[in-house]
């Protein structure tokens, strides 16, 4: 009771209160005279749809523990297996090679679900704090199946990954993900990846692509991704969109309407975090078009985490392309994009939050645990980037309908009960670059399915996450 509604559909929010009974919504708005055996008074706080991480690599971290960083953000759903690269189907055995950027995602030890399925099941099994929303990575099935990635698929590889792809999808995958930009895919072209994107179009799903390239040749790897998408006759979902490098500042105008152009021929849509570095494997590529490195964790020297490469480079007497190759494998952030392009794509109307955290990172970027935060803080009501309830669409009812997510991202009668409850005034991020492992300002609780899981600074210990269905 005595709450501000901000409802998740963007509309403005209002007073009133809302009522939980079991996992959902029963009444949303003037409960006068209503009966509860328990009543929370908001105290004016802002009730809000529990937010959606359109974008994660939460696959292995939600079988480890609480998912503290997501949820003490007011994150309630978390979209996993993005980039190419899913925890299932892949069943490692003795002496397997586990390739970049799976390696940075997730221990080789959790590589062990031989179905997508069975990963699906110990998620039941185990429980989970937050509700799950699984794509399957072009990425992974090429591991599966593929004894050489230097190469195209082969017809019966093809058939192959087709075959993963709709038992993921009859197990509850929600769609297709790739990673052209990583090695483990860069061989595929865009016909292979056009033959699964047409087993998840069969069922239902969608494709969400990390370009081949998000710098120079951003451009004509966007074209790629919307042909992919238009061949295969499913909705497109640009991961993270970004354009990196100095030399490419500003390009987002040119991006922008090349997307907007073509969501009015096809569905297409994007997300973003809002930071101006990046992060993911430390490789000469992306150091190129950083002006800084940092490294967030190195296999043979995990005292490097959290250190500056240029500064590691000259403690070893190396240059920072040979640093690079000596400290393999490894993960950077990088500082690459500018602010005005990074305000220009959050501003744009189909864009959804999405953090792209690693939670195996020990240093890690600090969008894993600020990211909702900051666009509430920071971008809303500090820089009027878009008004409170904007950019809670952007976080709920925008993804959820975009993802076609069933019951959930909204503020009505019926719907899951999803809620965080925070202070506008006070929400923000506290994770930094130096500091990335800090829960955020200003959330009171949380709760997933009628279950309270953060409450007065703390998780509960409740897992009650679901794995969501598609609408």
């Amino acid at each position: 009771m005595n709450a501000v509604l901000v409802d998740g559909t963007g509309q403005a929010p209002f007073h009133g209160s809302l009522a939980v009974t079991g996992d959902r919504i029963s009444a949303v708005g003037r409960l006068d005279g209503w009966t509860a055996d328990r009543v929370d008074d908001a105290a004016g706080k802002a009730l809000a749809p529990g937010f959606i991480d359109a974008h994660t690599h939460d696959d292995a971290a939600l079988l480890e523990g609480l998912l503290e960083p997501k949820i003490s953000q007011g994150v309630t759903t978390v979209v996993t297996g993005n980039c190419g690269v899913s925890l299932a189907p892949l069943a490692l055995a003795p002496g397997d090679i586990l390739p970049a950027p799976l390696d940075s995602v997730a221990d080789r030890s959790w590589f062990r679900f031989d179905r997508f399925a069975d990963w699906l099941a110990a998620l039941c099994d185990t429980g989970t704090s937050t509700n799950v929303v699984p794509l399957v990575g072009h990425g992974t099935l090429r591991v599966k199946v593929m004894d050489d990635l230097s190469r195209p698929a082969s017809d019966a590889e093809i058939a192959a990954m087709e075959a993963e792809v709709d038992n993921a999808m009859a197990a509850g995958a929600f769609g297709v993900s790739s990673g052209l930009f990583y090695p483990l895919a860069a061989a595929a072209p865009a016909a292979e990846v056009v033959h699964l994107a047409r087993r998840a179009a069969a069922a239902g799903g969608l494709y969400t692509a990390h370009l081949r390239d998000e710098a120079d040749e951003v451009i004509v790897a966007l074209e790629e991704a919307i042909a992919i998408a238009a061949e295969a006759g499913l909705p497109l979902v640009v991961s993270h969109h970004k354009v990196s490098g100095q030399r490419n500042h500003g390009r987002s105008i040119e991006t922008l309407a090349r997307i907007a152009a073509a969501a009015r021929q096809q569905p297409v849509f994007l997300d973003a975090y809002p930071y101006t570095a990046g992060s993911t494997t430390l490789n000469e590529r992306s150091w190129a078009a950083a002006s800084r490195t940092l490294i967030t964790w190195c296999a043979s020297r995990p005292d490097l985490a959290g250190r500056d490469l240029a500064e590691v480079a000259r403690d070893m007497e190396l240059s920072e392309v040979e640093a690079i190759r000596a400290l393999q494998p490894a993960g950077a952030v990088y500082f690459m994009m500018d602010e005005g392009d990074v305000e220009r794509i959050l501003c744009c109307p189909d864009t959804m939050i999405g953090s792209d955290g690693i939670p195996a990172d020990r240093h890690p970027h600090p969008r894993l645990w600020g990211s909702f935060a900051r666009v509430l803080g920071h971008y809303a009501r500090d820089c009027g980037l878009f008004s409170l309830e904007e950019a809670v669409h952007r976080m709920t009812g925008l993804t959820a309908a975009r993802f076609g997510i069933e019951g959930r991202g909204v503020l009505a009668e019926g719907a899951y009960a999803d809620l965080v409850l925070f202070d506008p005034d006070a929400v923000s991020d506290r994770a930094t670059f130096a500091d990335p492992c800090q829960p955020s300002a200003g959330i009171d609780w949380v709760m997933v399915n009628g279950e309270k899981v953060w409450s007065e600074g703390r998780p509960t210990g409740a897992r009650p996450g679901r794995i969501a269905v598609r609408a």
